[in-house]
């Protein structure tokens, strides 16, 4: 089949195969997005008389019939073709004829899988950022619910001072709050509009790229043409950065659940649909869940190295080194979005023992509390110390299971409501409705 750069001659198959790689199966993730960003591009070429009026009405009936056959998975890339922009200009031509040749003009392939790209991950990352806050909210609401209900606090893996299950799931729902800091900062960069930077350098047609900038909803556009070409690897290295500060999260919560789930903890319970058994142990639950969610976001925090790997020793301008960024970048966004799902399903279901701290292998963690009183009764800090010390060393420490911490993030004070807002903040930081409406005004909805 005909390439878009055909020029007379065949190409070697097996060189093909190697070229072409995954592109047309990972391709097909892009589909909607190539789509949209035809639709402005030849609403722009119109304005600039590239285009006349019905063909630009044809063009946009056939697209956005394209359009619905992607979102709804049906659109496929035939054995021969490239890649997706060679598809839909494909079908566009068996449709319609030689107008459908028209919609390149003023476009390169590299101006438009950055393009996608940047459509792509907008798309994702909002996904992410909403089951980061369905997450965040189970947390809260876990935090609140639990705020009374002491646990231990440990250092060096060795009981430490008292801490409380409102502590432990609150700190995981302000973990979330950072980590969408930088998903929003990601957002930021990824919303801008690298379409007009053709191959690079830019064109000779007189482009608005203004206007497919406001088409499309981006803030702005990649303003130069060689540094839009080398947003390439860079956008998608500092969303990966973003995926894996969520995956972390994920990952240290993992470990803390099954660490708090094992018969020596007996912390809380994890919901039985969410372990599975031995096959010579009749006893077993093991936490296979969490386990998976740890070492599969464990992985995703190496996909920031991956990216830099392949792309940090290139010059500037274009290179078939970045096709390979899509093989482990496009996959990610749907595992870290499976591994939230998931933490929320069981965070919401936990159960948790509210006895812990009556076994007295805990007594001594009231120590520092007995200290504090001392000391607020006028008893110098260090002599206080000094004096439980020593209690201890005899065995006659006597703990006093009260815990009066008032100031703010503490046992007592949670502060839920001030993360609450700051998670609020961000959210709407993020001006999603601006992006989903320009779509929606090209798809004519």
């Amino acid at each position: 089949m005909a390439k878009l750069w055909d020029k007379g001659y065949e190409i070697n198959e097996e060189i093909e195969r190697f070229t072409v790689g995954r592109d047309r199966e990972l391709d097909v993730l892009l589909a909607p997005h190539d789509i949209l960003g035809s639709m402005a591009h030849i609403t722009m070429l119109e304005s600039i008389g590239l285009l006349e009026a019905d063909e630009l009405k044809t063009l946009l009936t056939e697209l956005r019939k394209l359009h619905t056959l992607a979102v709804a998975g049906e659109f496929v890339i035939e054995e021969g073709v490239e890649d997706v922009h060679s598809e839909v200009e494909l079908m566009l031509t068996r449709k319609i004829g030689d107008t459908g040749k028209k919609i390149h003009s003023g476009r390169s392939r590299n101006d438009q899988v950055l393009l996608d790209l940047k459509l792509f991950t907008r798309s994702q990352l909002r996904l992410v950022a909403e089951d980061i806050r369905t997450l965040f909210n189970a947390l809260q609401q876990q935090s609140e619910l639990h705020k009374g209900d002491l646990m231990p606090g440990y250092t060096h893996l060795q009981v430490a001072t008292p801490s409380s299950f409102g502590l432990w799931f609150g700190a995981y729902a302000e973990s979330l709050v950072d980590d969408m800091l930088f998903l929003q900062a990601a957002y930021r960069m990824t919303n801008r509009n690298p379409l007009g930077s053709a191959a690079g350098y830019g064109s000779s047609f007189p482009l608005d790229r203004q206007m497919t900038t406001d088409l499309l909803g981006f803030d702005s556009m990649d303003y130069n043409v060689v540094y839009a070409q080398m947003g390439r690897g860079k956008t998608e290295r500092n969303v990966a950065f973003a995926l894996a500060s969520v995956a972390g999260t994920l990952a240290k919560l993992s470990y803390d659940a099954c660490l708090f789930n094992s018969q020596n903890f007996a912390f809380l319970r994890l919901p039985k649909e969410c372990t599975t058994g031995s096959s010579i142990m009749p006893h077993k639950k093991n936490p296979d869940v969490f386990e998976l969610i740890r070492a599969r976001c464990n992985k995703l925090q190496a996909l920031p190295q991956q990216i830099t790997l392949i792309m940090n020793n290139l010059p500037s301008g274009y290179f078939r080194d970045l096709q390979l960024i899509k093989e482990v970048f496009l996959p990610a966004f749907s595992e870290l979005r499976s591994c939230l799902r998931m933490t929320e399903y069981i965070v919401s279901r936990i159960e948790i023992n509210k006895d812990i701290l009556n076994d007295p292998r805990y007594d001594l963690i009231f120590s520092v509390e007995e200290v504090n009183r001392l000391a607020a009764s006028g008893v110098p800090f260090r002599d206080a110390y000094k004096r439980v010390a020593m209690e201890i060393e005899r065995g006659e420490f006597k703990p006093v299971k009260e815990v009066r911490h008032t100031h703010e993030g503490s046992v007592g004070n949670l502060c839920n409501d001030k993360i609450a807002e700051m998670m609020k903040s961000l959210w709407d930081g993020f001006n999603f409705p601006k992006a989903e409406l320009a779509e929606r005004k090209l798809l004519g909805e």
